[in-house]
């Protein structure tokens, strides 16, 4: 039955054939009739030697057959059974191309799965590899000077609002803004009033409070006055030399002049102007010399040290040098950053106060290693360094990002001489052995 059923799919079907007629009689059931169809299809289309489609006539006939035991057997039995039948084999065939394609691969060859996947070398046998070539590049360490750069302003070394400590009108002539002033010298003079009478008259009280004390204290001493009363006239003459100095300062006072050298930043108080104790006469700055001010990071403040060289570039181009020499050791409590200054001088005073710097701090000398930044590399835990060859073998070593050229990078935490594979780094681990062909000079 099964080469009656392959004619049948090769060759379509015939309503004389003898044979399909007994799968059409009432006397088969329907799981006979699949049975056999798919047996004879699994003949005819899945055998080795069967690679020909098959022809329409074979299809049409195999049409007609299901449509003809359709109607004799029970209605829709055969029209779930090719939809079925498509989507096992779909599934199946997904399955093994997906999931199992080592498994498919390996039967097909005839072996097995583990004969198939042989396992992976053991790190250990690494040193036992063949040799991979790599070029290397020799590297002394060198002294090299790094720093941190931050964006700063200059600030006035000192500068101060010079007031008025009395009250009194202006008698003198204003100075204009932006004259020099050196120390002492007038800025304002106040109208000295009564203070001329007062201090003629504090005067007299000393002279008349010496004439009492040397005549009781000469009394007491020859026993004609009393002890108490010489105390009494002691104390009344040290009133009177306080009263004489008291006056004497006040006058003082009515001559406002600069405290240090500068430059006068507002004009003085005018002639004529009233002044009060705390009023304004007039703002002095010193430039001369000047300060560097920038904000240090918290990681940055450990590397500062007072004393240090700093440099700064100002907004107009202009370069300048200087030392550290202030560190501040209490952060803002908004920014978390470290004030720091810089002093640098100024004799000519083109540096303004409160101009944009770009300062540039030196940490202390470190020992780096310029090298191209080809050379860089991660390991497996993604730390950034290089390998060099020791013993003929690849090693890895972490580094430290000093700074940047334009010949390469200057990276710490290398030995002090070591051999940096520059080419060929990314093929080898630690431990594998390198065949090394050394950088020439200037390549």
């Amino acid at each position: 039955m099964p080469n009656a059923g392959s004619a049948w799919l090769l060759h379509g079907y015939d309503p004389h054939d003898e044979s399909a007629n007994e799968l059409l009689s009432p006397g088969h059931s329907s799981q006979e009739f699949r049975h056999w169809l798919v047996s004879a299809f699994a003949k005819v289309y899945l055998t080795p030697n069967r690679c020909e489609p098959p022809s329409p006539i074979g299809w049409k006939g195999l049409h007609a057959l299901a449509l003809k035991r359709m109607r004799r057997g029970k209605k829709g039995d055969h029209m779930r059974f090719f939809p079925i039948l498509t989507a096992l084999v779909v599934t199946v065939v997904i399955y093994f191309a997906l999931f199992q394609r080592e498994e498919l691969v390996a039967f097909a060859r005839g072996e097995t799965v583990a004969e198939a996947a042989p396992a992976p070398a053991p790190i250990a046998d690494v040193t036992k590899r063949p040799p991979v070539s790599v070029l290397v590049m020799k590297s002394l360490a060198q002294s090299v000077d790094s720093g941190i750069v931050l964006r700063g302003r200059t600030e006035a070394a000192r500068k101060i609002d010079v007031r008025s400590e009395n009250s009194g009108l202006v008698i003198s002539e204003p100075l204009r803004k932006g004259a020099m002033v050196s120390a002492g010298q007038l800025l304002c003079e106040l109208d000295p009033g009564t203070r001329g009478v007062a201090l003629l008259e504090a005067k007299a009280r000393l002279a008349e409070a010496e004439i009492n004390e040397k005549a009781a204290t000469s009394l007491a001493e020859k026993g004609f006055g009393s002890q108490t009363v010489a105390t009494a006239r002691r104390a009344a003459l040290e009133s009177a030399q306080a009263g004489v100095e008291r006056a004497e300062k006040d006058i003082e006072r009515l001559r406002i002049t600069a405290p240090f050298d500068g430059l006068l930043e507002s004009d003085a108080a005018e002639l004529g102007s009233l002044l009060q104790p705390g009023s304004l006469c007039g703002h002095v700055i010193q430039l001369d010399p000047i300060k560097l001010v920038g904000f240090v990071p918290e990681q940055g403040i450990s590397k500062i040290k007072t004393g240090a060289l700093a440099g700064a570039r100002l907004i107009n181009g202009d370069l300048v040098n200087g030392q550290v020499t202030f560190l501040s050791r209490s952060a803002d409590p908004l920014t978390r950053t470290f004030r720091v200054e810089v002093q640098v001088a100024n004799p000519d005073l083109k540096i303004s106060d409160g101009a944009t710097a770009e300062i540039f701090i030196a940490f202390s000398g470190e020992r780096a290693h310029l090298l191209p930044q080809s050379a860089l590399t991660l390991d497996d835990a993604g730390n950034l360094g290089v390998r060099a060859v020791v013993d003929g073998a690849a090693q890895f070593f972490a580094v430290q990002v000093i700074r940047d050229s334009v010949k390469g990078v200057w990276l710490a935490g290398l030995p002090e001489a070591v051999e940096v594979i520059v080419v060929g780094q990314e093929y080898v681990i630690n431990g594998r052995r390198v065949t090394v062909t050394y950088r020439k000079p200037g390549e």
